[in-house]
């Protein structure tokens, strides 16, 4: 095999990246989990504390595929094919959750009574 066609056959190859970027980002995986963990080992409640459960979620998985799934360096109609599904469905669920506090929030207006002063449930004492 002639120089020219081995230089061909390593430019077809497998693209490198740098190992300092794989270093880093497993770092910041584990800062990002350790702030995870501090959510509840400082017992943060309520919507501060799955706001917080879902960001650090959400940018570990983003970093995840950027880099170890090498997303970074795909082409865009790769990437939307891969994301757009999944933000799609965080969408819709947000979509639902609303609509369930205001399904909740209705049964005041139409049983005429205040829902937080029906009785509770045997189950949940």
């Amino acid at each position: 095999m002639s120089d020219a066609q081995h230089g061909a056959v390593a430019q077809e190859g497998v693209q490198q990246h740098p190992l300092g970027i794989y270093l880093r980002i497993w770092i910041l995986l584990f800062i990002l989990s350790t702030f995870s963990y501090m959510v509840d080992y400082y017992q943060f409640q309520g919507f501060l504390r799955w706001s917080l459960i879902l960001i650090f979620m959400l940018l570990k998985a983003g970093f995840i595929m950027a880099i170890f799934m090498h997303m970074m360096w795909e082409r865009m109609a790769l990437v939307t094919a891969i994301i757009l599904p999944p933000l799609l469905l965080l969408f819709l669920v947000g979509v639902m959750a609303l609509e369930g506090d205001f399904t909740y929030a209705m049964r005041d207006i139409w049983l005429g009574q205040d829902v937080t002063q029906l009785p509770k449930s045997p189950v949940h004492h």
